[in-house]
Parts: C-alpha cells; sequence; structure tokens
C-alpha cells in the first residue's frame, strides 16, 4: 500500500499520458474552492523535487510579515481571512470571528507564533472559564460555558496545524491540552397533551398551521421557513427541501442546504394537506409562512422563536427550542414503530449513525421491548398475571387557549409579534358574505391602537360604499 503523504505536501499521482504530477493548494477563491497549482515530470523523483521547489517558491511569495516569529495575532488574523473565512457560510463566520477578535487575540495575540507554547493555551482557557466572558456578564456570569471553550481551542488548534503545514513551527502546541468536558444538550420533547395545548394555543394566535407542519415533519426551522408554495404539489402530496432561510448581519439570506442529505422530498399525509390546502386560500405570498410586515419576505427564524416561547407559557407547556420540536418529532415516530433509516432520510441527517447518536435513549427503549417481544415469542404462552397492563387509551385534553384580554366587538385585536412590534387586525364581514382581514404595524401599543382606529374607519367606509353600488 502507498504511504499517505502528510497534509500540506500537496499529491502526486501517476498520468494516463504516462508523466508524473505533483499539486499542492495555494489558497482558496472567494467562494471556497481550493487553487491549485501542479507540476510535471517525467519520473516520479523528478516530481518531487519539482513539487518541493513548487511549495519552497510560494511559501516565499507570501507577505514579508508571514514568518515564524511574527505575533500569533497577526497569524489567526492572516490564517483566517486566507485560508479559514472563504470556506465558511455566513452565519458560521460570525462564530469565528467572535471567538478570534474577541478572545483568542486579545489574550494570546502579543505572543511570538514560534513562541507560543502548550502552557499558553491551558491558561488561557482556564481564563475563559473563570473570567472570559465579555458581553452579558450580568445575566450569565464572568466564565465562559465549556462549548466556548472548546470552539476556542478547536480555532487555535486548526490555525496552529496550518502553521506547522507552512513550516513556520515545528510542532502544534494545542495538541494534547485538557479541555472541559464535551457535554451534549439536554434534549426536551413534548408529551401528547403538551403537544395538544401547544397547537391549540397556536391556533389561537395565528400559527397554527406552521408548528402544525414543523411537528409532523421535524424540519429544521430554517428550512421549515424558506418553504414556497411551488415546492408543495398538492395533488401528489410531495413537499421539496432545497433551501434554507437564515439571518446575518446584513438580513435575512437564503441558501442551499448545508449538505446534500438535507436536500430532500417529504410524503405530506392527507389530513396535513387538507389543512394547507385552506390555509393557502388566505396567503397572498409565494412563501407559505410569509413575514406579516414583507409579505414578499419569509418570516424571520428570530420572530418565530420568540413566538414560540409566547405560546408555549400561554398553553402552560414547558419552555423548549425550536430544535426540540424536531426531536419531538423524531421521538414521537420512533416510540410509533418508524426505522431508524426512514426517519434519518425524513430528517435529512447524513446517515443512519447520526440518528442513532441522537437517539439512543429511544432506540434502547425499543430493543428492550423487541428483546421482551423475542422473549414472548419463544416462550409461545404467556400467563394472564405475567401480561403488561394495557394502557388506556389517552384522551383529548380539554384545555381552553389564553385570550388575553376580550376587546369590544368591532374595535378589532392588538398583537404584540415581537419586542418592537404590533399589529393591529381588523376582519368584519363584507357584503360577499365572507370575512375579510387587513392589518397595521407600529412599534408601540399605543401607535398601534391609533393606526387600527383610521383602518377601522376606512374599512367601514369602504364596505358602506360596496353596499350602496349594490343597491343603485
Amino acid at each position: 500500500m502507498a504511504k499517505k503523504r502528510k497534509s500540506g505536501d500537496g499529491t502526486v499521482r501517476l498520468r494516463k499520458d504516462g508523466r508524473w504530477e505533483g499539486r499542492i493548494v495555494i489558497g482558496y477563491d472567494d467562494r471556497g474552492y481550493p487553487k491549485t497549482k501542479n507540476v510535471l515530470a517525467k519520473t516520479k523523483k523528478e516530481c518531487l523535487e519539482k513539487l518541493k521547489a513548487l511549495k519552497e517558491q510560494c511559501s516565499q511569495a507570501k507577505p514579508d510579515k508571514i514568518k515564524p516569529d511574527m505575533r500569533f495575532g497577526d497569524w489567526m488574523d492572516f490564517w483566517y481571512q486566507n485560508y479559514s473565512k472563504p470556506k465558511l457560510r455566513p452565519t458560521t463566520q460570525t462564530g469565528y470571528e467572535t471567538k478570534i477578535y474577541h478572545h483568542i487575540i486579545p489574550e494570546l495575540g502579543d505572543i511570538p507564533l514560534n513562541k507560543l507554547t502548550q502552557n499558553d493555551l491551558q491558561q488561557f482557557y482556564a481564563r475563559l472559564k473563570t473570567n472570559g466572558r465579555v458581553r452579558w456578564r450580568e445575566h450569565y456570569g464572568p466564565g465562559l460555558s465549556d462549548q466556548m471553550v472548546r470552539g476556542c481551542h478547536a480555532v487555535c488548534r486548526t490555525a496552529l496545524e496550518k502553521a506547522v503545514q507552512d513550516g513556520l513551527i515545528r510542532v502544534n502546541p494545542a495538541i494534547g491540552c485538557k479541555l472541559p468536558p464535551k457535554k451534549a444538550r439536554e434534549m426536551q420533547v413534548l408529551t401528547r397533551e403538551e403537544m395538544q395545548r401547544f397547537l391549540i394555543q397556536a391556533k389561537e394566535e395565528g400559527y397554527y398551521e406552521l408548528f402544525l407542519l414543523e411537528l409532523a415533519t421535524g424540519m429544521r426551522r430554517g428550512e421549515l421557513l424558506a418553504l414556497q408554495w411551488d415546492d408543495l404539489n398538492f395533488d401528489t402530496g410531495e413537499l421539496r427541501i432545497n433551501k434554507q432561510v437564515y439571518r446575518t448581519k446584513d438580513g435575512l439570506l437564503i441558501s442551499q442546504p448545508k449538505t446534500k442529505a438535507s436536500n430532500r422530498t417529504l410524503l405530506l399525509p392527507a389530513s396535513l394537506l387538507s389543512v394547507l390546502q385552506e390555509y393557502k386560500q388566505t396567503v397572498h405570498s409565494r412563501w407559505m409562512f410569509p413575514s406579516p410586515v414583507k409579505p414578499d419576505s419569509p418570516l424571520d427564524p428570530a420572530s418565530v422563536r420568540s413566538r414560540l416561547h409566547i405560546i408555549l407559557e400561554h398553553a402552560q407547556c414547558k419552555q423548549v427550542r425550536f430544535h426540540d420540536l424536531r426531536h419531538t418529532f423524531a421521538t414521537t415516530a420512533l416510540e410509533n414503530g418508524m426505522d431508524v433509516k426512514t426517519l434519518s432520510a425524513i430528517i435529512g441527517h447524513v446517515s443512519a449513525a447520526t440518528t442513532l447518536d441522537i437517539y439512543t435513549h429511544i432506540t434502547d427503549d425499543m430493543r428492550h421491548s423487541a428483546a421482551a417481544r423475542i422473549d414472548r415469542g419463544i416462550g409461545k404462552v404467556e400467563s394472564q398475571e405475567d401480561a403488561p397492563p394495557e394502557s388506556p387509551k389517552p384522551a383529548m385534553t380539554d384545555f381552553q387557549p389564553y385570550k388575553g384580554n376580550r376587546r369590544r366587538a368591532g374595535t378589532g385585536c392588538i398583537t404584540q409579534i415581537s419586542d418592537h412590534l404590533w399589529e393591529g387586525r381588523y376582519s368584519p364581514v363584507w357584503p360577499d358574505g365572507k370575512k375579510h382581514s387587513r392589518n397595521v404595524y407600529a412599534h408601540t401599543r399605543e401607535e398601534c391602537e391609533e393606526k387600527l382606529k383610521v383602518l377601522i374607519e376606512d374599512m367601514k367606509r369602504e364596505i358602506a360604499e360596496v353596499k350602496a353600488s349594490k343597491n343603485n
């Protein structure tokens, strides 16, 4: 078997024309694709010599400031801007920049690159853990989380590994550092009764279809909010998931899903299709869940998160993250007999192994149940007293949705959408016998009340004019 070349030394291969080709990566373009240079030779030995010379030439072409005794902070900035940033998604860039420019460079930036030691890094991680928080100290305390400390280490280790590959340092001082233990975030799922209360309250507040679709499919939040009506075929029930929406400092962006497995097609049940068909009649936008302020844009993921917590509170449910609704779907699916491979395809995991790793506790219960069934099958006869008691069929909840303070009839309704946005709505019966709604938006409740009064007067006048024209 051929000996594997050291990372950073390039690749060597024998071409079909009999010549040897050597190739190295010299950088990355704006889309994150590698930029390469190559050499050709008649023999492998000659090719290796040419490749080595090309690597030295490219190293000499780097800016003069790139040298072993440069400041570690300068190397971190150079590495991030030229090697890391071009390959990262905008949301990931924000996390990297926080770690590099808020924590790593202020603490370690003045140490020469070739003088940085494992002890320097170890002390840095300890300071982060005890007193590293820059913002929101009064809310979260002075120390950073274990996850953030591990994230800073990962960035340092990757940057230093590149320095080793470029010959700036001999060994990577980040290798071997002791880190806080890796802890998975606690998974919380809604019970059957909580899901019922949650959907009843969501219907009261105008978010029923959004959260029903989430609990029925387990989509990621960005995937759900990026859905357009063209993605759903009502005849076949097929729903295509091929994009996602996420927020950056420049606003909302639409992009392709992160992995190939995330591009998938789901089959929706007839009952859910019926709900969405009826809901579509009330939506005048290409987006399935448009922004109430800008109908030509999808809902903001941040506003959906805020609305989720409000609905959970009103429904008397425990507070969970939006991603826990995805866990709720997956857990319910496994408990009701769906196999892991099918579930993995539905929720867009790269492999079934990922699904098994996340939902080990559920699959363990399934294995115990299967073992018990096999045991009973081998015994063929099961005594009545050994038989498990039949669990009573769960009943529907009698929960009544929270409606807030009742307004006088004919004055519309006011809803707080977020900390800085209020919605006023008036839904009178028009001469055609149907209710038609119109909305106004404001930054304060008082401003919204004034706008709503004007809207109601205008709509009443318009209704009177329609009635008069019909009578004439």
